[in-house]
């Protein structure tokens, strides 16, 4: 009932209140600068019309105020908007999140909750969030869902970037340049010319470069510095008064050392069966035997395989490589021995004709986009200790552990071991030997890496990753408009999208997969050497496992999209008038993807990983089936199986059914949506409105996961009913403005994503989201202006939804044994069927792993938020010792026949996330800015100006929690303006971030097989500098 009596509440408010969405202060030569503040145009309702008579909660940023509030980039123009977030997010991703809904869906199907515009077109795949913002008219944003007019994809809003136009009255120029601390210097320019009456010209750009960020403690550098610049043309031709049209190109591009990951950390698990433990995020690493690369190359998991331990890099049981490594206790510092790379370029076409036919207007618009980018970063952000990956020989290792053991072999020094299968190994990772360069495989498309040639080597242990992805989109759209003079108007418009993604790739690449993907594979050689004594059987080469790290491929995306819509405004009488929208939409995605890691055997030498011949498998004709190598499969949901044999064992895809090279999906979603808006002009200064909306999103496909873990292979469209009620008032003859929007949201199957086996996979919820905004500008006199902002947010789950929180696989069950499996790095639990026999589980356990060479299970520090205990060893094979018990287990546990009353969940105990907050959703948000101009008697002004900012405590995963927890922070700015006569020039001072305050905007937990570590991402550092300009 909450949620009931505040919109009762605030519909009485409405009555009274008065609100605002425009932060839009007079301009210089303003006429109603004297009485108040200055009206603003918007296009919230695809036409122009006063933003305070739109019945929609809309914010809008005039240039002017863009400068005066130092709104240069997204992170900035969030500040002062309620319940408005923004923070970078997994991947090259960022999300702008409107009242509660923001990108929570990650992957190449998924669209943006929140549309993103430009003059009024989507775009698809932008990397306008990262570029600095120039020559624009305003930016417009747009609170809730605006699927009708806006899109499928606006179930959360819309931002809306209207550029400047050329302007036909002559010719004009501006130009600023700026200096700041981080040695930042940035230069701004635009030149407009008029060619006759009809024809007009404008050309804008940008330049920024500065230092990083942060500091680099490895090696004395600073990363996340910025190179970047654009360029924008615009032209614009009216022929006729009824005639406009415009051309448009824009130009990005950036190269620099940005850091997509800017920090980690994590409460350390000295057991390393999670890595990272579940109460608290401290600056420490995590414990790298909870990896995958930790438990492959482990002594304990070779001998399992019967492959000789003294190979091993590693104990499960002693110390990790990143026991003695060191993560500076400020998020401003790393230590790295990967310096990041950022790569990417934006292009943008667009072309629009307008005619005007009497009371109807045509608007067709055409546009063209296409993007790149490519980002690397030290996937760990620490740096190894090699010394632990080797011991000299002794007596009880008389070659030596880890790479001196690796090096014997290679020299033939190991009777039994052939060099000719562990030389090429040693060449591609440590050629100069066991004290020289480490090599680690370069993310490049064969999948062949080190043992192709393509490395990286240094004097320390590398793993890095690399996301990158290269993307257009095309779209044309038609809208037609009627302005009659009588009761009835309407808008009906169509829309056509195609899109296409190619090489969206995502790489994770360590010295130590290069060592187990190249031991595993030569050992799977060399096993089967003996299959030659078989007329006619040629047995697999010496190799390795390819690829020689994981990545996750999606060489194909495609969309193909098409909207049909319209509204109606019928005026029921001067004052009170209806509005209702309606909108089909129709999407068809297709996708072509995979994921390699250790997949099959790939014979040294190769160029190619998937030229292999062992991709198809291997089986020789009366060999024995532990002979057999089985074939690569990209798609789960067919088993794949070798249906015959060959005399010399090489198969091709006539010998296997069900086994895909990739996974291909074609999925098709279509949906009607609509709204419907009632709204009473009380007076001319007060509006009040009743707003429903339909929103939707469609769905989309999850990729294939390397190993195979159960979930689903595609996820469903999101819907929203969005229920709104607020108010537009105007006072004191224009000197204040005071809105206020009051909003009810159900959510059915909200689309939320999270990490498993390093891929985005992505689940449905429901939610129910409710919350009030309230926007004022208040201008007492001439030379005060004050912009005011306040929201409460409150977002829940509101089904019972049982997931799996890979921080905690117990599940909160202390009866519960955690597993690190060994053979792929990834979590389960054990549980027994009668909850509470915590002594049964780990007595089953610890039977087990006696048999497998592993300890029995241990308990986690006591304030590391599991409940049960932990180990490392096999999911299968307990799995499977459960279901067919030997005779000692059965004797052990009294049960004569049937299966052990236990059972295995993976990746762990689900638990019940109804009630829990969504991410990214801070409960208030309050923003106040203030400035003062002193007029002098020459004509020039001067205005200081503060803004301050408070953004509430959210959380950055569904599971929420303390470990999840963003804590609320306070942001202040200020500005010192100098203006000349009839601003023909200004001087400006300026300070952000006075503070210097280093809070958590956002964060996000890896997957298990990588440790659990959080990826947090903070507030720019405190920047300071000048500015002067001019203009004419």
């Amino acid at each position: 009932m909450k949620k009931l009596e505040l919109l009762g509440a605030t519909a009485i408010a409405l009555l009274v209140a008065n609100p605002v969405f425009a932060q839009t202060a007079p301009q210089a030569d303003d006429t109603t600068a004297e009485e108040g503040i200055g009206d603003i145009v918007v296009t919230a309702q695809r036409q122009s019309e006063s933003l305070q008579s739109v019945p929609i909660a809309v914010s809008a940023f005039s240039a002017e105020v863009l400068e005066k509030q130092q709104i240069e980039n997204a992170s900035d123009l969030q500040l002062t908007l309620p319940n408005v977030t923004f923070t970078k997010s997994n991947f090259t991703a960022s999300s702008f999140t409107i009242r509660g809904i923001g990108d929570l869906c990650v992957g190449t199907s998924c669209d943006s909750a929140t549309a993103i515009h430009v003059n009024g077109t989507p775009l698809l795949a932008t990397r306008l969030f990262e570029t600095e913002y120039f020559d624009l008219e305003r930016v417009e944003v747009l609170r809730g869902p605006q699927g009708t007019l806006f899109g499928r994809n606006a179930t959360s809003g819309v931002v809306n970037f209207l550029t400047a136009k050329p302007d036909l009255t002559g010719f004009k120029a501006s130009g600023e340049a700026e200096y700041g601390n981080f040695n930042a210097y940035k230069f701004k320019g635009m030149v407009n010319a008029a060619i006759g009456d009809t024809l007009g010209v404008r050309v804008a750009g940008f330049y920024e470069k500065r230092d990083g960020y942060t500091a680099n403690v490895f090696n004395n550098t600073q990363v996340d510095d910025r190179d970047l610049y654009a360029v924008r043309g615009s032209l614009r031709w009216q022929p006729t008064d009824t005639t406009t049209v415009d051309l448009m190109a824009y130009y990005f591009h950036e190269k620099d050392n940005r850091a997509r990951i800017q920090k980690q950390q994590c409460q350390r698990d000295p057991t390393g069966v999670l890595g990272c433990l579940n109460t608290r995020r401290d600056f420490a690493e995590t414990n790298f035997n909870s990896t995958f690369v930790g438990v492959l190359g482990s002594r304990e998991f070779l001998a399992v395989n019967s492959i000789p331990s003294f190979f091993g890099l590693n104990s499960l049981y002693g110390p990790d490589l990143y026991s003695t490594s060191a993560n500076p206790a400020n998020v401003r510092q790393v230590s790295t021995a990967f310096t990041p790379e950022y790569r990417t370029t934006e292009e943008q076409y667009q072309a629009r004709i307008e005619q005007e036919l009497g009371s109807v207007k045509l608007q067709l618009t055409g546009f063209y986009h296409k993007s790149a980018v490519d980002s690397r970063a030290d996937y760990n952000l620490t740096v190894g200790n090699r010394a632990l990956l080797s011991t000299p020989p002794s007596a009880t290792a008389p070659f030596g552990t880890g790479l001196n053991a690796l090096a014997a072999a290679a020299a033939g020094l190991i009777p039994g071991l052939p060099a000719s299968y562990f030389a090429p190994i040693a060449a591609a990772i440590i050629p100069s030997g066991v004290n020289g360069p480490l090599c680690t495989s370069d993310t490049e498309p064969t999948g062949t890496g080190s043992f192709g040639g393509h490395k990286i080597c240094a004097s320390t242990p590398l793993q890095y990753d690399r996301s990158n992805v290269s993307s257009r989109d095309y779209s044309i759209e038609g809208i037609l408009t009627t302005d009659f003079d009588g009761k009835f108007n309407f808008l009906l418009g169509g829309i056509y999208v195609d899109a296409k993604s190619s090489d969206n790739s995502y790489y994770v690449n360590a010295f130590g997969i290069d060592y187990v993907t190249g031991l595993l594979g030569t050992f799977n050689a060399l096993g089967r050497a003996g299959l030659a004594a078989i007329p006619g059987a040629v047995p697999p080469p010496p190799g390795y496992l390819g690829s020689p790290f994981f990545r996750n491929f999606t060489p194909d995306f495609s969309l193909k999209s098409y909207g049909i819509f319209g509204e109606a405004y019928f005026e029921i009488t001067d004052r009170l008038k209806l509005t209702g929208g309606i909108r089909y939409n129709h999407d068809k995605k297709g996708i072509s993807a995979r994921s390699t890691l250790a997949s099959f055997l790939v014979p040294f030498g190769a160029t190619d990983a998937f030229s292999s011949p062992f991709v198809n498998g291997y089986a020789v004709t009366g060999a024995p089936l532990s002979s057999r190598l089985n074939p690569f499969d990209a798609d789960p949901s067919t088993p794949c199986t070798i249906v015959s044999t060959t005399t010399s064992g090489t198969l091709t895809p006539a010998n296997t059914s069900g086994c895909e090279l990739t996974q291909d999906r074609q999925k098709t979603f279509s949906e009607i949506t609509g709204r419907a808006v009632l709204d009473f002009q009380i007076d001319p200064d007060h509006l009040i409105y009743l707003s429903y909306s339909r929103g939707y999103k469609s769905g989309g496909i999850n990729p294939p996961l390397q190993p195979i873990f159960a979930v689903s292979d595609s996820f469903n469209p999101e819907f929203v009913n969005a229920f709104e009620i607020g108010s537009k008032n105007t006072f004191a003859g224009g000197a204040m403005r005071f809105n206020l929007t009051a909003f009810y949201y159900q959510y059915k199957a909200l689309q939320l994503s999270r990490i498993v086996a390093r891929t985005s996979v992505n689940d449905n919820v429901d939610a129910e989201i409710y919350g009030l905004e309230a926007e004022a500008i208040i201008k007492p006199s001439r030379e005060w202006l004050f912009n005011i902002g306040a929201s409460y947010l409150h977002t829940k789950v509101s089904q019972d939804k049982f997931l799996s929180n890979a921080r905690d696989p117990s599940g909160g069950r202390a009866d519960s044994v955690v597993i690190k499996d060994i053979t792929n790095g990834s979590n389960c639990a054990v549980i027994p069927t009668t909850a509470g026999n915590a002594a049964g589980t780990n007595t089953l356990v610890g039977a087990i792993n006696g048999s497998l060479g592993l300890q029995a299970p241990t308990a986690f520090p006591s304030d590391g938020g599991i409940a049960g205990t932990g180990a490392f060893s096999i999911c299968n094979a307990i799995a499977g010792a459960i279901a067919n018990p030997s005779a000692g287990l059965r004797a052990l546990f009294a049960t004569p026949t049937g299966p052990l009353a236990f059972s295995v969940v993976s990746p762990g105990v689900p638990v019940n996330i109804r009630g829990n907050e969504l991410p990214q959703a801070p409960n208030y948000k309050f923003s106040v800015g203030a400035q003062y101009t002193t007029e002098f008697d020459n004509g020039m002004t001067l205005t200081p100006r503060a803004d301050l900012t408070y953004t509430g405590d959210s959380f950055g995963n569904i599971f929420n929690g303390n470990v999840n927890k963003v804590k609320g922070y306070i942001q202040v700015n200020g500005q010192i303006q100098l203006n000349g006569r009839d601003d023909r020039w200004f001087v400006r001072g300026f300070i952000q971030n006075v503070f210097n305050n280093s809070a958590t905007t956002g964060l996000y937990v890896t997957d298990q097989s990588s440790g659990l570590f959080t990826n947090i991402f903070t507030l720019e550092p405190r920047r300071y500098g000048i500015a002067a300009g001019f203009k004419f």
